[in-house]
């Protein structure tokens, strides 16, 4: 099978009579290259890849691959002169013949590699150099259809010369070495361990071992194979390119595009392997921080195949990337068996769902890459949450419940997808539904300690503040964003996608007013008695949340409306959270410069039942000792209002009503100074 031409080689124009014609100094082809690239937020590919150099533009608009190469009447491939407009259809079984034979002299050295650092250089040098042929080569290929193929009509009568006779059978025996070229270097999942490890090599030099040269020549040939059946198919124009010698020893019709399918899912289903792998590694914290990707070079991989499938969707109507990524997937998350033609995807995973979650947020996070291969943030992206909606459904499914740990890292990634597309309400209203059954729940993780339990809101300023939080979600990739698995519970996260979905910019306010409602309609007098003290704040959070950006009024009524349902008898505890619920509202209404005279008086009443029962002398030590807690929170919580104020004209003075009358003679020494504190920082800001 290893054919040598070493010996008997004859080019067709020998090298003596064409020194003065071959195009011997070229520009190096793209090619896939990660020891140039820097990798990490806001950082480009690499400058030797195919993004960077414009190929994937080129491709899509339809250009010369390579418009400033092979403008000579020869040029040399695999070290001989070729004619430059005849050599593919003359020669097509040679030149597929001699990169075999570059092949396995580049797999001969992987295997004769060694340890031996003196050897290291030469064996680099000797690697890249059979690597470039190659890749001139398969450059060669795609520039050779797009400037000299011409596409006869079967219907044209009359003698035909020979040389177009053999241009007329070139896509049928190029479709059938492309094919023999894919069997022959396999699939990427089933590459030996010594070539898979080339994937993570750290080498900042320049030197690297023939197993990483090789590797990347794969990953240069299942991308090659792909954009040069897509030039073929634009060149054919419709036609459809039989491969003759396999139709006859199989019965099988293989076809131009039935060979870009198989080969595209089966490199599909390979990077989705090596990315299942990269995950088994992964910690939760580390899950958005961590890319899906072994090195850039994969990376620019998943984005060239990304970009071809979303132009061939819009220009041919075929599938579009995502639709077969969530083929891939489904099977997956499903627990079924995957389909035929993708085959080979690992079927042990650690978490399918998690690893779904994960690759699809990264895919998505990728698709911000320009054609050129920059970062482009305003870039419009094709959104996928059909099926992000069904992963949201199995992860909030009630009949098999998740851990904290595994609902805030999914919850993680809707954030992310909600900043990167146009939130989906039917996402956000699953998300709802899960929280609004489970809202009393710590949402804690045990082994993350006190930083996974989020922070607890002492004042009504620190209330308002995390949920001016929750309403500033900060950027993909910045510490805050990444950070949010061990800063926040996944209800607080959730409270982030709820804004992003309040806040969309809709003429009609139709979303707002839907979500207002899904979210009223879960609240009944039954459900508030109900709420722990960790469900109340909850329950306060999310009204402050809505407040900030639908009707503040109406948010308000509708949270005193609740609270009202609260038993009278209520806990001192849960009576100092309302009242920190109530004035961070208050504060809210203040901002707004809007008038805060009805919650004021709401609240003087509530504050005044209490002052009377600590000032009744039937009182027990004991429950004036606990009164004193929402009491003095209320002081706390009244001063912050004054302090914060830009203007005293909204009513304030409301919240200084005749409780204090009850208050201050029944207060102890320790306890008259904090009143008294208060009453000088009510005074100073009069």
């Amino acid at each position: 099978m290893t054919e040598d031409f070493s010996q008997s080689l004859t080019p067709p124009v020998s090298p003596s009579a064409s020194d003065g014609l071959c195009e011997l100094s070229r520009s190096r082809p793209p090619c896939f290259c990660c020891a140039s690239a820097r990798d990490g937020p806001g950082q480009s590919l690499s400058s030797e890849g195919y993004m960077m150099n414009g190929i994937m533009k080129r491709l899509l608009l339809r250009l010369d691959p390579a418009p400033a190469d092979y403008e000579a009447d020869t040029v040399e491939i695999f070290g001989f002169p070729w004619t430059t407009e005849t050599a593919l259809v003359e020669s097509t079984k040679m030149l597929f013949g001699l990169l075999r034979q570059r092949l396995f002299r580049l797999e001969a050295l992987v295997q004769a590699s060694s340890h031996d650092f003196g050897q290291a250089g030469n064996l680099h040098y000797e690697a890249e150099e059979l690597r470039q042929h190659c890749v001139l080569f398969l450059q060669y290929v795609k520039v050779f259809l797009h400037r000299y193929l011409e596409v006869s009509s079967s219907l044209e009568e009359g003698p035909v010369h020979p040389y177009e006779e053999q241009e007329a059978q070139l896509p049928s025996a190029l479709l059938e070495e492309l094919f023999g070229l894919t069997l022959l270097i396999g699939r990427l999942k089933d590459l030996p361990a010594n070539l898979q490890s080339a994937f993570t090599m750290q080498n900042q030099g320049k030197i690297f071992p023939p197993a990483w040269h090789l590797l990347h020549l794969h990953l240069d040939i299942h991308w090659s194979v792909l954009e040069v059946l897509h030039i073929l198919g634009q060149k054919m124009r419709g036609q459809v390119v039989y491969a003759h010698q396999f139709v006859n020893l199989t019965g099988e019709n293989l076809t131009d595009s039935s060979l870009f399918e198989t080969h595209l899912c089966s490199l599909l289903c390979d990077l989705a392997g090596l990315a299942m792998g990269k995950y088994s590694k992964v910690r939760p914290t580390e899950a958005l921080a961590s890319d899906h990707y072994l090195c850039t070079c994969t990376k620019e991989l998943w984005l060239l195949i990304m970009q071809l499938l979303g132009h061939r969707s819009k220009a041919l109507h075929t599938q579009s990337f995502w639709s077969y990524i969530n083929q891939l997937l489904q099977p997956l998350v499903e627990g079924r068996p995957p389909a035929e033609q993708y085959a080979g995807l690992p079927s042990l995973c650690k978490d399918p769902l998690g690893f779904t979650w994960w690759l699809v947020t990264h895919l998505a996070e990728l698709a911000q890459y320009g054609r050129n291969g920059v970062l482009q943030s305003e870039q419009q992206l094709e959104a996928n949450w059909s099926f992000v909606e069904d992963l949201l459904k199995t992860t909030c499914n009630p009949r098999a419940p998740l851990a904290e740990e595994q609902v805030r890292m999914h919850v993680h990634c809707c954030l992310s997808l909600c900043l990167l597309w146009e939130p989906s309400t039917a996402a956000v209203s699953t998300l709802w539904d899960y929280y609004s059954r489970n809202l009393s729940a710590s949402f804690s993780v045990p082994w993350l300690g006190v930083s996974g339990l989020g922070s607890v809101c002492r004042t009504p300023l620190a209330l308002m503040e995390q949920a001016r939080g929750c309403c500033s979600p900060g950027p993909l990739r910045s510490p805050g964003h990444i950070q949010l698995y061990r800063s926040a519970t996944s209800f607080h996260i959730f409270l982030r996608v709820l804004y992003l979905c309040l806040a969309q910019d809709s003429g009609s306010g139709a979303p707002r007013r839907q979500m207002k409602g899904r979210i009223y309609s879960k609240f009944s007098a039954k459900k508030m008695q109900d709420l722990s003290e960790a469900g109340l704040m909850n329950f306060l959070l999310l009204f402050m949340v809505v407040g900030r950006q639908v009707e503040l009024e109406d948010v308000a009524g509708r949270a005193c409306e609740l609270l009202g349902h609260l038993p009278a008898s209520c806990p001192p505890g849960r009576r100092a959270l309302v009242w920190r619920g109530q004035l961070a509202l208050l504060l809210l209404f203040q901002e707004r410069g809007l008038d805060v005279g009805a919650q004021a008086g709401w609240l003087a009443s509530s504050f005044n039942e209490t002052a009377k029962e600590f000032y009744d002398k039937t009182t027990e030590a004991s429950r004036r000792l606990a009164l004193w807690g929402p009491l003095g929170s209320y002081l706390e919580g009244v001063a912050e209002v004054f302090e914060t104020s830009a203007c005293l004209g909204l009513s304030q003075e409301k919240l200084l009503n005749e409780g204090f009358d009850w208050l201050l003679p029944a207060c102890r020494q320790s306890e008259l100074h904090s009143a008294l504190g208060f009453l000088q920082i009510v005074l100073s800001q009069l």
